[in-house]
């Protein structure tokens, strides 16, 4: 009977290279330009060349990104209707 041990015949998967200091660097950066930071965000959340680690944090940043984008919205429209109520528009 062969030895079945199933730890030696599984593949061996290289772990992923991590990304560098210069790299996180270079990202923190790009993100403090508006409008290419949601572009870059989107290129590494759903592009394929993008190191695992740096896609989960893209996509986490845009879950942010549209939470707080949704809440914003809705502080605006409360706000306003309190003005408008205030000031009797209405």
């Amino acid at each position: 009977m062969e030895n079945l041990d199933p730890v030696q015949h599984q593949m061996h998967v290289p772990a992923e290279k991590p990304v560098s200091v210069g790299d996180w660097m270079l990202t923190i950066f790009l993100m403090v330009i508006p409008i290419v930071n949601l572009v870059m965000l989107f290129v590494w959340a759903f592009g394929n060349n993008t190191p695992k680690s740096k896609a989960n944090w893209a996509k986490a940043s845009l879950l942010w990104v549209l939470i707080c984008s949704a809440l914003a919205i809705v502080f605006v429209i409360l706000f306003a209707g309190v003005i408008f109520a205030a000031s009797g528009l209405f």
